[in-house]
């Protein structure tokens, strides 16, 4: 394929701007928030047939999803970056390596991380928070579902690649397709075949298999390149690269996964010097996980949708186009984020019945509407700092991405998680959070504005 008709064809780099954005970042949108529905219907279906217990079950295995978050979405928004900078730079060739490395690297990764479970199972569930009461229901549910790692690595993984390759609606339809089977089999299997809570791992499981075989389908379809077997050899040179762009998701998803672990091991240690328990704030934290996972999927949809603008223009050299981009995906961010958060704090008490009535405890609803609405306070400030720390990978500088999300997650958030409790007892743990996104959301502005700063004003090479 020539330059000059990677020029015509490409839109990326001659298309309106809020078009473009919006054809490709509405479909990931869609996607993303379809795949956390996963976790979210299989916990409301849970908590209505099973109970607090069985909520409390998935809040603890919720960390191995999102192991395969980190891994999926390291390799995925990695391998789509270093995608489209080489299209821009009109490097097919290492745009083929790159993809297909970042597919037999998801295979790998995803089989070695099975076994790893298989056999540790229930250590596992002890260092992940399990009390005495979870852990039967936690082995069973995580138990089954862990035979959907390597497909719910895949799927993550490749969905970035099917965007990059300006198919959205391809990418959005894999994961919908699941999610609607996964909605559908829950109650099947959990009410009417009376399965419970291993119906729904099981609905999981099956509808993670149908999203991953469709995402397999679509290597003929590819647009921007044709794959030749050998491209599929990993190359220990591309996957570094990937790594490389990919690192703010992985130091993100991974951070989650130690806040995830801390939360719910501080929450057990506080809580069981409450009237509330152990049991009950663990359920209640893995609920408000899920649900912010709603408002995150929103926002992480948004910039995967502008990555491969962002990627594509800056590796061409089309800077005005790179910082409109950047403008339009932000005020999107703000607007989002500002209606999830009124909608947040609104109405907290009807959100948190979704997930089951706590077993008609009052003080379930009292401790789950308060820890709603203190945790999730400055979520109107949250989706710049996202965009942020994803849109510094998408131009290849990782590093300034990186420092982003660890800052939030390592430096602010655990160790207010560890130092606040011991102030302000069981509610230091919900103080935390709101602190965190505040310094987090000055950190990302800074490090903007730095980077508009430096950014030439106008384009080095013709349109």
């Amino acid at each position: 394929m020539s330059e000059e008709i990677i020029k015509k064809e490409n839109p990326l780099g001659t298309q309106p701007l809020g078009k473009l954005l919006f054809s490709l970042a509405f479909p990931a949108i869609i996607a993303n928030v379809v795949n956390s529905l996963y976790n979210i219907v299989d916990q409301i279906f849970i908590g209505q047939g099973v109970g607090k217990l069985g909520n409390a079950a998935t809040s603890i295995a919720f960390p191995l999803t999102t192991i395969c978050m980190a891994i999926g979405l390291t390799v995925g928004l990695g391998s789509a970056s270093g995608f489209n900078l080489n299209l821009g730079n009109k490097d097919e060739e290492k745009a083929k390596k790159i993809a297909g490395s970042a597919t037999s690297f998801l295979v790998i990764c995803g089989v070695i991380i099975f076994v790893i479970v298989r056999i540790f199972l229930e250590p596992l569930l002890h260092i992940f928070g399990a009390t005495e009461n979870i852990m039967p229901y936690a082995i069973e549910y995580t138990g089954i579902t862990s035979f959907g790692i390597p497909f719910l690595l895949f799927s993550t993984g490749f969905n970035p690649l099917v965007r990059a390759d300006r198919s959205p609606k391809y990418s959005m339809a894999a994961i919908v397709i699941g999610a609607v089977l996964n909605t559908i089999l829950d109650p099947v299997f959990i009410f009417v075949f009376d399965l419970g809570i291993a119906g729904a791992a099981w609905a999981t499981v099956i509808s993670q298999i149908l999203s991953a075989l469709i995402l397999l389908a679509y290597f003929p379809r590819f647009k921007s390149v044709h794959f030749q077997l050998e491209d599929f050899i990993p190359q220990i040179s591309e996957i570094f690269l990937i790594c490389k762009l990919g690192m703010n998701s992985f130091i993100f998803q991974f951070s989650n996964l130690l806040v995830q672990i801390t939360l719910n091991n501080v929450l057990r240690i506080y809580g069981e010097q409450t009237v509330y328990g152990a049991d009950t704030p663990i359920a209640v934290a893995g609920i408000m996980m899920k649900i912010n996972s709603i408002f995150i999927a929103l926002i992480i949809g948004l910039i995967n949708g502008a990555q491969p603008i962002c990627s594509y223009n800056y590796g061409a050299k089309k800077y005005a186009r790179v910082r409109h981009t950047v403008k339009l995906f932000l005020t999107a961010a703000v607007i989002i984020s500002t209606v999830v958060w009124v909608v947040f704090e609104t109405f907290p008490q009807p959100i948190i019945s979704l997930f089951g009535s706590g077993e008609a405890d009052e003080l379930y609803f009292e401790y789950a509407i308060r820890f709603m609405r203190v945790y999730l306070f400055f979520v109107f400030l949250n989706g710049v700092q996202i965009c942020s720390a994803t849109f510094f990978p998408s131009i290849g500088k990782a590093a300034k991405g990186a420092i982003l999300s660890f800052s939030k997650q390592i430096i602010f958030l655990i160790p207010l998680m560890l130092i606040l409790p011991k102030f302000f007892g069981l509610d230091g743990v919900m103080y935390a959070q709101p602190i965190t996104d505040l310094l987090a959301f000055i950190m990302a502005v800074i490090f903007l504005v730095d980077e508009f700063r430096k950014m030439p004003k106008e384009d080095v090479r013709e349109k």
